[in-house]
């Protein structure tokens, strides 16, 4: 079995906005997702030599059933924790809201994106708030 990069993260999320609300998801098996509970944006990591914005449609597409024509590099991230993470923010509009979950999705919402789940209710500490915020005109 193929170990992944431990030094290297390259992840990619997906803000989905409909009108005034912001899709969320909560994953079924969290390993994936450093054993958080909560809720998320819709993210994974980058295939090798994937493009990011493949990446965010892939994710939209597999953890949602949405088919995006285009999603919209909103700021890229970096930190370290273990290893260093590159975090590449997509977002993109939805005229409707519909949205079927992939197998690993144990929860989708939509939430009004001033009317959002307490910090406690969201995985790492709240930090799709913060990256929602960031994504605010």
């Amino acid at each position: 079995m193929e170990r992944g990069c431990t030094v290297h993260k390259l992840v990619a999320d997906i803000a989905l906005f409909s009108g005034r609300r912001v899709l969320l998801v909560k994953y079924r098996d969290v390993a994936r997702y450093d054993g958080q509970r909560g809720w998320f944006l819709p993210d994974d990591l980058l295939v090798h030599e994937g493009h990011p914005q493949d990446a965010a449609k892939r994710i939209a597409r597999e953890q949602t059933g949405v088919e995006l024509e285009d999603a919209r590099l909103s700021h890229i991230e970096s930190f370290g924790n273990g290893a260093w993470h590159l975090i590449f923010h997509y977002r993109a509009d939805l005229p409707t809201p519909t949205v079927k979950p992939g197998p690993n999705i144990a929860a989708t919402e939509w939430f009004e994106r001033r009317k959002l789940p307490t910090r406690s209710e969201f995985a790492h500490e709240g930090w799709a708030i913060d990256v929602l915020k960031s994504m605010e005109p």
